[in-house]
């Protein structure tokens, strides 16, 4: 795999990006002003993004006028509205061990975490310089395979009746 500087200016946005990205920017722009930009962008032969659209829009909002990319000029058009889709589905599939979570966050004291998303409640420092403790929350789905539109609209209002936040995702 080849890595190339491209101008920000020749890169094409992917027009049917079905991700949402706008909170995500503050983060990835933090974390490529501390350790640079270390993940090049996927491009197809046309400059079209595959993957990297939060880090084309924070670099862009950091005035970079070149970004590392590599191009998927091995794919087919089919495979790339795949991978397009499935790199971005598949960090979903991914799920914390808060334990070793805990464990790595204390041993980062020089370096704010909440910069890139992480949610802590760190205790003030003590004399001894304990490591610092971090609590976390987490929020816990339930996907519910319904036969239609239908019967997924009317156990939506069911569930929101009842007092549940639900949303509607298709799989």
């Amino acid at each position: 795999m080849q890595i190339k500087m491209v101008p920000i200016t020749d890169i094409v946005p992917y027009e049917n990006n079905p991700r949402k990205n706008a909170d995500a920017v503050q983060y990835v722009k933090n974390s490529i002003k501390e350790f640079g930009f270390r993940i090049p962008m996927v491009l197809d032969a046309e400059n079209v993004i595959v993957c990297g659209h939060t880090r084309y829009l924070a670099a862009q909002e950091l005035g970079m006028t070149e970004v590392p990319c590599t191009y998927a000029d091995d794919l087919t058009e089919e495979q790339i509205k795949a991978f397009r889709l499935a790199d971005n589905k598949t960090a979903e599939m991914s799920a914390w061990d808060f334990e070793k979570l805990e464990l790595e966050l204390s041993e980062l004291p020089g370096i704010d975490m909440a910069d890139f998303g992480f949610e802590l409640d760190f205790e003030e420092k003590t004399e001894t310089k304990e490591p610092k403790e971090a609590t976390y929350s987490e929020s816990i789905g339930v996907i519910i395979d319904c036969s239609d539109e239908e019967e997924a609209e009317e156990i939506f209002n069911k569930l929101q009746e009842e007092g549940y936040t639900c949303r509607i995702s298709t799989l």
